[in-house]
Formats: structure tokens, C-alpha cells, sequence
């Protein structure tokens, strides 16, 4: 099997961004949803979210053709019917999400047995090539990351830091 190219040091940043993100957004919704209820803080968020994604589209749209002028306009690219559940997958985690972090585990727990679930479901993706990701074989080393990853877990849930 050909190794596939190293990424960029940008890609790790990125992800490493991400990552940080996805934790400062985990927190917030928890907030609006103890003020509320979990359904409560996945309409919220969601809704700020599409504000903000019609307002960069918005922006990139405007910046975008006065400084394409008269090019030619891209060719439509089809949408995998799977694609969209991309919404209802954001959706549901916005729930999840909202009811772990107010429950014992607080958001450090929350977060870590997150990280285990979504690293799990990334191995299986790779593993079958859902989604139409290439599929690669896994290796001990991706099973004991997993392993790592949800001890980790453990710890960080029975250390106290996750106590209510």
C-alpha cells in the first residue's frame, strides 16, 4: 500500500485550532442549554451559525465578483445525498454534547470521551472507506491510540476533574 504525502505544518495548526474551537463551542452551547434545554442550545447555535455563514457568503460573494469580473462561471458539482447529514450529525452532537458537559463529567470529561468517539468512528471510516473516503487498513498502532486515547479518558473523568 503507498504511503500517502506528509501534510503541512498549517494542517496541524488547523486541526489543533479546531480542536480548541470545538471545545470554547461545546462549553457555550452547555450554557444556553442549562438556561434552557439541550433542543433550546441546538437552535440557538445553529441559528447563529447560519447568520454568520450568510454573512461570509454574503462578504465573499461581494468581494468575489467584483474581482472576477467577466470569468467564466464554475461548472455545478453534485452533492452526495450523504453529505447533508452533516446538519442533523451537528445537530445531535449540539444535544449530546449539551447534556454531557451539564452532568458530572463537565466539560473536561465531556470533551475527552468525545475525542475517543470521534477518533473510533474515524477508524471505521478509514477502515470500510465510508463516505467515500479511501480505505486504508488499520494497524496496532491505530488500536492502541484508541486504547491511549480512552485511558486517558478514564483519567481524566476519575481524577476529579470532572466532579460536580
Amino acid at each position: 500500500m503507498p504511503s500517502s504525502p506528509r501534510p503541512s505544518f498549517i494542517y496541524f495548526l488547523a486541526a489543533f485550532a479546531a480542536g480548541c474551537i470545538m471545545a470554547v463551542m461545546t462549553h457555550l452551547n452547555a450554557v444556553v442549554a442549562l438556561y434552557g434545554s439541550p433542543m433550546y442550545a441546538s437552535w440557538a447555535g445553529h441559528g447563529c451559525g447560519t447568520l454568520a455563514a450568510i454573512a461570509i457568503l454574503a462578504f465573499l460573494h461581494f468581494r468575489k465578483s467584483g474581482a472576477e469580473g467577466n470569468a467564466p462561471k464554475a461548472e455545478k458539482i453534485r452533492v452526495p445525498w450523504w453529505g447533508y447529514l452533516g446538519g442533523v450529525s451537528g445537530a445531535a452532537t449540539v444535544v449530546a454534547a449539551s447534556l454531557a458537559v451539564n452532568s458530572p463529567l463537565a466539560l473536561s470529561g465531556a470533551i475527552a470521551l468525545g475525542l475517543g468517539g470521534q477518533v473510533l468512528f474515524s477508524l471505521a471510516a478509514d477502515q470500510w472507506g465510508l463516505f467515500g473516503l479511501p480505505a486504508r487498513r488499520l494497524d496496532l498502532r491505530d488500536l492502541s491510540a484508541v486504547v491511549f486515547i480512552l485511558a486517558g479518558s478514564v483519567l481524566v473523568i476519575m481524577s476529579g476533574g470532572a466532579q460536580a
